[in-house]
């Protein structure tokens, strides 16, 4: 009888996705437009043009922005299109919501564009803790993702998976 322990685990099949891998590196830079509103309440074009032309829009350069309003203010649409249209010229991506909403939407981009023919007839198991603290959306996008294509797909680690597809 042989006494070498053998990791099964290291031996499987299974492949474990980190979706920490998928998370946006780049910073995100919040745009308010309430800073643009006459008293931070509601919006005069003039003065709103005005502005925007003063304003220093190169401390977005190279960088995600996202666009937003924190007043409880009712604000025109062309005024997003004409504030986008002056980031357009420095930030490298736009778009509207707090940063938390813009954070996870590229994440969502970001597991949406995952190949996952390399996972076809696999079995796939979602890392269930690391260093970046995720919210539900992830598992959920990566679940949409893969169940269609995996052989199954588990939470966790391989030592302890939860088990949530198995294709029959």
């Amino acid at each position: 009888m042989s006494n070498e322990i053998v990791n099964r685990i290291a031996n499987s099949s299974l492949i474990t996705i980190d979706l920490a891998d998928y998370a946006p590196k780049q910073s995100i830079a919040v745009l308010d437009i309430k800073e643009f509103l006459f008293e931070g309440i509601f919006l005069k074009e003039k003065e709103f043009r005005t502005a925007l032309k003063e304003f220093d829009f190169s401390i977005y350069k190279n960088k995600t922005v996202a666009l937003n309003c924190s007043a409880d203010a009712i604000v025109p649409m062309w005024a997003f299109m004409l504030l986008t249209s002056y980031l357009n010229n420095s930030a490298t991506e736009i778009y509207f919501g707090t940063k938390e909403e813009v954070f996870q939407k590229i994440f969502s981009d970001n597991i949406d564009a995952i190949d996952a023919t390399e996972f076809e007839n696999k079995k796939v198991i979602v890392k269930g803790c690391g260093q970046v603290p995720l919210t539900e959306a992830p598992y959920i996008a990566i679940t949409k993702k893969l169940q269609t294509i995996v052989s199954s797909l588990m939470f966790g680690e391989a030592c302890s998976a939860v088990p949530v597809f198995k294709k029959k």
